[in-house]
């Protein structure tokens, strides 16, 4: 799929209870958006923050003429992101790497995200019910998520939400829930299993789905430079050798990991 330098201008950005930023940019002169699939990132320049790399972020969805991103500040880059007004202007290098799989019809679908990590989930699961394939979506953070984010991840999937704290939905872990423990583990209602989150939520499932010999894909998220496979910095070790996850993926099947 072919890259794209884009100049981008803030359209609107709705801050989180939690400081998570929903951005959404769009052309400066109205053209389309270039074609982009679930599961691939995009490079931002963030020059507010005065960093010399761009700052990799998952396609939280796309529109015929609209880029969203959903940001967590958690550094210097993304901090400043967080704090772009309407009208801003942004330098985006998209799409990047390999997405998520789209399969065939009557595929039952489970997606897992953990905190951020939701974040290539919703386009995917907006793809996947435009399809007529609505998935289940187990969404597990720290406390409870942002009314904006569960109403939006709602509109395209069977929601299960789960906490650490217990401040919503299930008390505990997104393997704790009972959608995973009981209509995943025990009665098999899945046929696809599609996760990104933190690295130790994701070898838990590594482990765990690998012994139910399921098709399971996951979305990883190495630290990344240039994000064109050229910088080395974000190489995984694979089955197949090593391979840069910006290029390769980010999104690799079970049974191509080797963790």
């Amino acid at each position: 799929m072919k890259k794209h330098l884009l100049n981008l201008r803030g359209d609107s950005i709705n801050r989180m209870t939690n400081g998570t930023a929903h951005i959404v940019l769009s052309t400066t002169d109205g053209a389309a958006m270039p074609e982009m699939q679930p599961g691939q990132f995009v490079e931002v320049g963030v020059d507010k923050a005065n960093v010399l790399l761009n700052r990799p972020f998952s396609i939280f969805n796309r529109t015929a003429t609209k880029l969203e991103l959903l940001v967590k500040p958690l550094g210097r880059g993304s901090d400043a992101l967080c704090n772009y007004e309407e009208g801003d202007m942004l330098r985006v290098i998209a799409p990047l790497g390999h997405g998520f799989s789209i399969p065939e019809q009557d595929t039952k679908v489970l997606l897992i995200g953990g905190g951020v990590g939701v974040a290539p989930l919703y386009y995917q699961a907006r793809m996947l019910s435009e399809a007529g394939m609505r998935p289940t979506l187990i969404y597990g953070d720290r406390t409870a998520p942002d009314k904006i984010l569960l109403d939006m991840l709602s509109s395209v999937a069977d929601l299960a939400v789960c906490t650490d704290d217990g401040s919503m939905g299930v008390h505990g872990l997104v393997f704790d829930h009972p959608v995973y423990r009981d209509d995943l583990h025990k009665h098999k209602k899945f046929d696809l299993i599609q996760i990104c989150g933190p690295l130790k939520m994701m070898k838990f499932l590594y482990d765990d789905l690998g012994i139910l010999q399921m098709d399971v894909e996951f979305s990883l998220e190495n630290k990344m430079a240039c994000g064109l496979g050229a910088c080395l910095c974000c190489v995984e070790e694979t089955t197949r050798g090593n391979r840069c996850v910006c290029s390769d993926g980010p999104v690799f099947k079970i049974n191509e990991l080797s963790w």
